[in-house]
């Protein structure tokens, strides 16, 4: 996941987790009104947003220890966005982008403020059968709406819709397998003139699902979601592999109380043996009751 001059240009790596199938990866905002935002396939790139300013150390070799880019809304120019890209201090497997929305006006108040993030988990070595977590979503105060649907418009102010109705507003755990992502609207109220907001994201990846929860927990988030790829258990079941690569995204600065990651993982197939077992105990026991 490269940032380019708005935010996010894309150059596919392998083991990349969101590229595969379709660059259905964005962010807008909007206040007043007015809205700007870019992703490449669901939106067709960007739309009502103009470079003001990029730099990055990078000189093309994919090396770069940083990079920053500056756009306002073309309707709005005094909506100005920063997203300034590094490689995270608190952890080796994490990038973080530093988002400042600020308000550049010296008399206008912008009002109603939203950032909206979605992106599409294409985790491999399965991409499009993934499944995926959400975590924070109670304790986040300015997170305004968040579910599963990866293909949604970046425009804050137009519309979303959820791939499973059950992951709407709530925490969820390894919901799939499907092809599917992460929303997230965050609403920041007014800003006055001069004012500005800002918050972290942040994006990496573990080995396997135990050493993306320490990433995280390194980075002690407010809100994030998880990607993992699927795999079959011996009873033929599909269930996440939390021995293979977990991908993650999270965000911190957005009203939220630091969420602890678990220290582990369960064993998806231990557990559904588990339940098997226990459904298989249930109807012995009924099997029983009905005979004597």
């Amino acid at each position: 996941n490269t940032p380019g001059v708005l935010g996010i240009a894309r150059i596919p790596m392998p083991g990349d987790a969101t590229a595969p199938g379709c660059y259905c990866e964005g962010w807008g905002v909007s206040a007043s009104g007015a809205s700007g935002y870019a992703n490449v396939s669901t939106d067709g790139g960007a739309i009502n947003l103009s470079s003001v300013s990029f730099l990055s150390d990078d000189v093309g070799a994919g090396v770069g220890t940083f990079a920053t880019s500056v756009v306002n809304v073309s309707s709005l120019t005094h909506l100005e966005v920063t997203q300034a890209y590094t490689r995270s201090a608190a952890t080796g497997n994490a990038f973080e982008n530093l988002v400042t929305i600020k308000n550049k006006s010296a008399t206008e108040t912008l009002t109603d403020v939203k950032y909206v993030r979605v992106m599409d988990w294409d985790v491999p070595p399965t991409e499009f059968s993934e499944f995926v977590s959400m975590v924070g979503t109670a304790t986040t105060a300015e997170l305004e709406r968040s579910h599963n649907n990866g293909f949604n418009t970046a425009n804050p102010l137009g519309g979303d819709g959820a791939l499973d109705g059950s992951t709407v507003d709530v925490d969820f755990s390894d919901v799939g397998a499907s092809d599917q992502g992460a929303y997230f609207r965050f609403a920041f109220g007014d800003l006055a003139p001069g004012e500005e907001k800002s918050f972290k994201i942040f994006y990496g990846a573990g080995v396997d699902a135990t050493e993306a929860l320490a990433s995280l927990a390194a980075l002690a988030p407010e809100l994030y979601t998880l990607g993992k790829s699927s795999t079959f258990d011996s009873f033929g079941i599909q269930v996440p592999n939390n021995d293979s690569a977990t991908y993650f995204f999270a965000f911190k600065g957005v009203g939220g109380s630091v969420v602890t990651p678990p220290t582990g993982v369960p064993d998806a197939g231990a557990t559904v043996a588990m339940l098997a077992m226990g459904l298989m105990g249930m109807g012995t026991l009924n099997w029983v009751r009905r005979k004597f």
